[in-house]
């Protein structure tokens, strides 16, 4: 089992100065969650590759799903920075625990905002942000991944519904999900979004064994064998990639901050053990080689950390791009792996044993770095925006 001793968050430029008092508040009310609830089971969850099913009602009641989602729909109506900061807690817990409320908030109950009729949100939005359903998101396939323009998973018109057909990979919350917003081509080739009920015949949703990464986590398939969705479950006006890959924006949006709280979380271990571990009768943060990887350290996590408060601002205003969003998510995904190894070289043998958390970040964070657009995807697309010259088309 972990070690349960609390570090405070390294703050080198005094960005805490830049939030306003209800985002500080909101910050520390999620972490005192995560070191209460979280941090004292999370290792034995991941080594048990179990998800903490009992925090999910928890996690509704604290707020941590659709935080920016209006009061009008049962939501807190936050702004998009109370959202980032509750990620970056949650994450300090651990990345699967970010993953569930990352899913449940972007890839399922933003496009219900977004995109659902009135009769949806108020059928399926109250019951997601309170945590009494769990929600999905089907876009990856076994054989289209950084390309869903190319999904086969298709349906047809029926009339009155319509029977969908296919399979989606890399599911997080798949087995445990109530609802799944799920994306498919119709008879013309378009892709359009659909609310699949997880108790539609046809319908089911097989675990994935076998990994080393994410194991506090629920990861599944979506499988679609005849299934009938009434239409009035169809997203009736968004069509093509826009309204699944806005769903994206806002996850990678999330899991920017979130991979800061990873970070975080290594850095303060790290900090702490060089002052209290002792070799030729001194503190081994005393040594220039332990100086240089906590300096470097907590240089990018301070650079992150600036580069997440302004991306923060322009979201709440409006102005934050994709290409914006995915130079953070890209930038903060690789600094949190290369913190998480570096951290875990100060413990020495020590590191790699559950007593610490690098080697369980460092784990989640090579699927981090993979999901919801690939490091290298993420380099083109701000590849694109330098050169106006698309390089993955």
């Amino acid at each position: 089992m972990a070690s349960t001793v609390q570090y405070d968050a390294p703050d080198h430029y005094l960005v805490d100065e830049l939030f306003t008092d209800e985002h500080k508040i909101i910050r520390e009310a999620v972490r005192d969650w995560v070191n209460r609830a979280v941090k004292p089971i999370i290792e034995d969850q991941f080594e048990r590759n179990e998800f903490p099913r009992h925090l999910i009602k928890e996690m509704g009641e604290l707020g941590t799903f659709g935080p920016f989602i209006p009061e009008q729909y049962g939501g807190p109506g936050m702004d998009f920075m109370s959202y980032g900061i509750i990620m970056q807690e949650l994450e300090r817990g651990d990345s699967g625990i970010r993953s569930m409320a990352s899913v449940q908030t972007s890839l399922v109950l933003y496009p219900l905002w977004k995109f659902g009729t009135e009769e949806q949100k108020q059928k399926y939005i109250p019951p997601l942000i309170n945590g009494d359903i769990v929600g999905c998101f089907g876009l990856t396939e076994p054989n289209h991944g950084s390309d869903p323009g190319s999904m086969v998973t298709h349906f047809e018109d029926k009339g009155d519904h319509v029977v969908l057909n296919g399979a989606k990979m890399w599911i997080t919350n798949s087995s445990i999900a109530d609802v799944a917003v799920v994306w498919a081509k119709d008879e013309q080739g378009i892709i359009r979004g659909m609310i699949v009920d997880a108790d539609s015949e046809g319908y089911s949703a097989p675990l994935t064994h076998g990994k080393y990464s994410l194991r506090a986590s629920v990861t599944g398939e979506l499988v679609f064998d005849n299934v009938k969705v009434p239409k009035e479950n169809l997203f009736p006006e968004v069509k093509g990639l826009r309204g699944p890959l806005s769903c994206l924006n806002s996850a990678r949006y999330g899991i920017a901050w979130g991979a800061v709280g990873a970070a975080m979380d290594c850095y303060d271990a790290a900090v702490r053990y060089s002052k209290e571990r002792k070799q030729f009768g001194k503190p081994i943060g005393s040594f220039q080689l332990q100086q240089k990887k906590i300096a470097e350290a907590l240089t990018e996590i301070t650079k992150a950390q600036l580069l997440l408060w302004r991306l923060g601002s322009l979201r709440n205003d409006g102005k934050a791009t994709a290409a914006m969003i995915s130079m953070a998510k890209r930038n903060n995904v690789a600094m949190a792996l290369d913190i998480a190894r570096e951290m875990r070289q100060v413990f020495g043998a020590m590191g790699i044993t559950n007593d610490f958390p690098m080697m369980r970040h460092m784990m989640n964070l090579e699927s981090v770095i993979t999901y919801e657009g690939t490091h290298d995807i993420h380099l083109l697309i701000t590849g694109a925006e330098a050169t106006g010259i698309p390089a993955f088309k």
